[in-house]
């Protein structure tokens, strides 16, 4: 028998001072078994970073037709595809064939590092790819923010991002790498 998803349920408020976007979600997580806390939570980031009305979590993890989190216009055609951890050059490419923009948040530390380095030609191909790298310290920390039913935070202001949960706030840097 297969082991199910687990579920997740987070009320997040985000403060996007750079967009001026101020609202509430309140989303549902579902983390794939052979998902970690830390690719949990950078997906969450990942969303709070775009969130818009239409910006939805795909099936990325088990579906390479999908991406982790996505926008689609009112026709279905992808307005956005993020993915986060360190995808196959050839699904980015793929991506990058069907959607508007793609954003891919790595993270891992020298292991992410490599992972761009082997690929850097290829990627820096895509027109309308960014790759944004993001320090194992702070997706460490977000990783303890993790509970099944989470009120979370997200303030961002001057390009310096923090993510709380009324108790342990955690800044998260960012670098974009292309």
């Amino acid at each position: 028998m297969a082991i199910k998803a687990t579920i997740f349920k987070a009320n997040l408020q985000i403060a996007d001072m750079e967009r001026h976007y101020y609202q509430d979600h309140a989303l549902t997580l579902a983390r794939h078994p052979s998902e970690t806390d830390e690719r949990l939570m950078v997906r969450l980031l990942a969303f709070a970073l775009h969130a818009r009305e239409y910006l939805e979590f795909g099936q990325g993890m088990s579906n390479d037709d999908e991406a982790d989190v996505w926008q689609k216009d009112l026709t279905g055609a992808i307005d956005l595809w993020i993915d986060v951890g360190l995808p196959d050059e050839k699904l980015i490419r793929k991506a990058c064939g069907r959607a508007k923009q793609v954003v891919v948040y790595c993270y891992g530390g020298r292991v992410a590092e490599m992972w761009f380095a082997q690929n850097r030609s290829l990627f820096e191909r895509q027109k309308n790819l960014t790759i944004v790298n993001l320090p194992p310290e702070s997706t460490r920390e977000l990783a303890k923010l993790v509970q099944r039913s989470m009120r979370l935070q997200c303030t961002i202001q001057d390009g310096q991002v923090w993510v709380g949960d009324g108790e342990t706030s955690v800044e998260v840097e960012r670098q974009k790498l292309l």
